[in-house]
């Protein structure tokens, strides 16, 4: 289980070290793409997989699958560590998260998300006083049998 936050700088040429911690969890190769609310989303090759196969279940027919599928893998890339523990984002994906030079690492379950830290900040901000109230909904409004 991929968790915790990280904070490092990317540099110029678009390297950004992850934590060793990270990376032995990830395997030497891994998927970078794009993520909801302008984050990266990083996927180890097996979780990358699964969730493949469950797009594949979904009608290509609607509208909304064709937008989500489209936008999801054409942003996607294959990645591996170089010997420093870094990997290379590519730009149109550094462009899309809107990252500059300060980011946050977060274990997220299964997928890693690299946030610009100012994305990152706006999002806690906006969300850290509703975190109990989704807390609650989720675990005690019946999708759920236990609680936190």
């Amino acid at each position: 289980m991929l968790m915790g936050e990280y904070h490092h700088n990317i540099d110029d040429k678009g390297r950004l070290i992850i934590p060793a911690k990270f990376r032995e969890e990830l395997g030497q190769n891994f998927i970078v793409a794009r993520g909801l609310e302008k984050c990266l989303y990083v996927y180890s090759e097996p979780e990358w997989n699964n969730l493949v196969a469950k797009l594949k279940t979904l009608p290509f027919t609607k509208k909304d699958v064709r937008i989500f599928t489209r936008s999801f893998f054409s942003g996607a890339t294959e990645c591996e560590f170089d010997k420093q523990g870094r990997i290379n984002i590519t730009s149109p994906l550094v462009s899309y998260a809107g990252i500059t030079k300060e980011c946050v690492i977060i274990g997220a379950s299964d997928r890693l998300e690299i946030w610009s830290e100012e994305s990152w900040n706006n999002f806690f901000d906006e969300n850290c006083d509703k975190i109990s109230d989704i807390a609650e909904d989720l675990f005690n409004g019946g999708n759920m049998n236990e609680t936190l």
